[in-house]
């Protein structure tokens, strides 16, 4: 008898985890029983798009940097970039913190370090479908979640190590509580929302900044009670925006600068400066930090002009132009009926998702430079006006005006893209094009049937796969051939084959250090080079200390010329790594003193034509016409 019961316990056990097994994939139940078991599986998805092959993609400065933040918590907590902690990173250490947390738990490896971003991805994914949802409904979030994964954008930059997928995120999070005080009217979501957003400032420092006034706006303008209340609330939440932002950067600032790195872009070791000139204004008028790099190694970088078709034309199109005029649309659209209805919730995402989208639109085409990266910052706000416009035609199905509107949108969209799809490219760009205008058209034409056909999903389903068909071949192809944030879809292999050269330079400086270890076997440093970027494989690749002259651009007054005549004098490096033409005081100085053991004056190699000469500074006999080698 006590066996039956124990057995009859056993089973009722089973069956009560089978069902709480099965939970996860059950809707709440103020959603469709199809809501949950999609979300998941898109997020699935997102985990596999972002995650497939992209080892490869490490961004070798930061990966250097992260590793060098691994070693010691002094290093970690003031984002020194190499292992001695001379130098800082020219970021805010706030996604890399995170990475380097990882690398000091699991060892240094690039999946390690790729890892955080795909989570953080992923995250995004159900983030955006909450807040999506609460606003405008089940069906709005799950496409919005769907149009986010699908993304090319976001795709390329979640398969790398690059900071702005944790803004994304903590943006997003901070939407979703901005949100959550426009419903409920509680003081302390906005509060939290505020911390969101100083948290994105200190992942990706202006660039989370520029999303504070959806945030705001949102609020003010569909936010519950007076509005004196409701001023007074968002002010106060701007003062926490910026005390959580500023107060790592604070603490640098108050620390003696000669207990911590040296703040790289700056010429005055003021972490202000590197935040809001060099990475902040700088940047609409200066050249930027990859332009310095180029003029310092003669490495070849290039971006397309700033202007208003930047975002809508070449390489940035691709990576995020598809969407951008359906998202217009389903932004005008939302916000008439908004209105008209008198729609709160409506209103409140017309507002937020609006405003995030032109505000970034307007910066990043009036920027100097900019990264084909950063546009991913713009795939949230698309996606949930596509989302919500989508729901908005479905609700009004049976209405022409709602039938023609997307029959519009539709035969825009799918137009565009054929016109955006170049002839040639890396990934499957044959009959592309034509595919794109054959589903365009047959999209059309099922949104125009008759009157008796107008309640079927069928139209509106096809009218959306039309619109993310060109996106989501864009997106696959990104991650079947392996790329990254660097890269766009449909790109020309030659542009493909330069990111793949400097990608593979940790392969080609692992050949060379176990010469490099033996050259300067007893000394402290393994070598010095000129900038930061040249030091970022080695770092990476031995752990060990390589000084970096100059910090990333090689124009930072660090070393100075006087400390780096010490360090050689004292021994702690012999050789150094540099152009083979240069003009800075300190490596003049190198090339004048040292012994040439390569000039650099060879053929280009094929990372984008780098030379560089290779000194050896190390105690010599005096050798006619060099001077004193020491």
């Amino acid at each position: 008898m006590n066996g039956d019961a124990n057995h009859g316990r056993e089973s009722t056990h089973s069956l009560r985890t089978k069902r709480a097994s099965l939970a996860v994939w059950r809707s709440p139940g103020n959603q469709p029983a199809w809501a949950r078991p999609a979300l998941l599986f898109l997020t699935a998805l997102a985990g596999v798009l972002y995650s497939w092959d992209a080892t490869g993609n490490l961004e070798i400065y930061y990966a250097a940097a992260v590793r060098s933040m691994a070693m010691s918590w002094h290093n970690f907590f003031f984002a020194a970039f190499d292992p001695a902690g001379t130098i800082s990173l020219d970021k805010l250490p706030g996604a890399f913190w995170v990475q380097a947390l990882c690398a000091r738990v699991f060892g240094v490896h690039a999946w390690v370090i790729v890892a955080p971003q795909v989570v953080e991805g992923m995250a995004s994914v159900l983030v955006l479908y909450r807040t999506v949802c609460r606003l405008a409904g089940a069906l709005a979030g799950l496409v919005a979640a769907f149009v986010l994964v699908l993304s090319p954008a976001t795709v390329a930059l979640d398969r790398g190590n690059i900071s702005d997928t944790l803004m994304v995120l903590l943006l997003l999070l901070a939407a979703d509580a901005t949100v959550t005080a426009v419903i409920s009217g509680r003081a302390r979501s906005l509060v939290l929302a505020a911390i969101f957003a100083g948290l994105a400032f200190q992942a990706k420092m202006v660039e989370a900044w520029l999303v504070l006034p959806a945030l705001a706006l949102a609020y003010l303008l569909a936010g519950s009670g007076r509005w004196s209340r409701r001023l007074v609330r968002v002010s106060c939440a701007g003062v926490v925006v910026a005390a959580v932002s500023l107060s790592w950067m604070v603490a640098v600032t108050l620390w003696p600068a000669g207990g911590r790195p040296y703040v790289d872009g700056s010429s005055g070791n003021s972490i202000f400066a590197q935040v809001f000139v060099y990475n902040g204004l700088g940047r609409l008028d200066q050249p930027s930090p990859n332009q310095l790099l180029t003029k310092a190694i003669g490495l070849r970088l290039g971006s397309a002009s700033a202007g208003w078709s930047r975002l809508l034309s070449g390489a940035d199109g691709r990576d995020t132009g598809w969407l951008i005029p359906a998202s217009l649309v389903s932004l005008a659209a939302c916000l008439v009926i908004s209105r008209r209805r008198r729609n709160e919730r409506l209103f409140a995402g017309s507002v937020l998702w609006g405003v995030w989208l032109v505000v970034l639109l307007v910066t990043f085409s009036a920027s100097a430079t900019i990264n084909v990266y950063y546009t991913a910052a713009l795939s949230p706000a698309i996606a949930a006006l596509l989302g919500t416009g989508l729901a908005l035609a479905w609700a009004h199905r049976t209405e022409l005006t709602a039938r023609l509107a997307v029959a519009a949108t539709v035969a825009l969209s799918c137009g565009y893209a054929a016109w955006l799809v170049p002839r040639s490219g890396v990934g499957p760009v044959t009959g592309l094009k034509e595919a794109a205008a054959v589903l365009g058209l047959a999209a059309v034409a099922a949104l125009l049937l008759p009157v008796g056909h107008r309640g079927r999903a069928g139209p509106f389903v096809l009218g959306a796969l039309a619109i993310m068909a060109v996106p989501a071949v864009a997106s696959v192809s990104l991650a079947a051939e392996g790329f990254g944030p660097f890269d766009t879809p449909f790109e020309p292999a030659t542009s493909s084959s330069y990111v793949r050269a400097l990608g593979g330079l940790p392969k080609q400086v692992a050949a060379l250090l176990p010469r490099l270890e033996q050259a300067n076997e007893g000394v402290p440093d393994l070598m010095a080079t000129q900038t930061s970027a040249v030091a970022a494989p080695f770092i990476y690749d031995s752990g060990k200390e390589v000084l970096p002259i100059g910090g990333f651009t090689g124009t930072i007054p660090e070393p100075t010329l006087d400390a780096l005549r010490a360090m050689i004098s004292a021994g702690d490096l012999h050789t150094v790594v540099q152009s083979a033409k240069v003009s800075d005081p300190r490596l003049v100085w190198v090339a004048h003193t040292c012994l040439t053991i390569s000039p650099g004056t060879g053929p280009e190699t094929a990372a984008g034509g780098l030379r560089f000469a290779v000194y050896y500074c190390g105690r010599l006999p005096t050798l006619p016409g060099r001077g004193s080698h020491r």
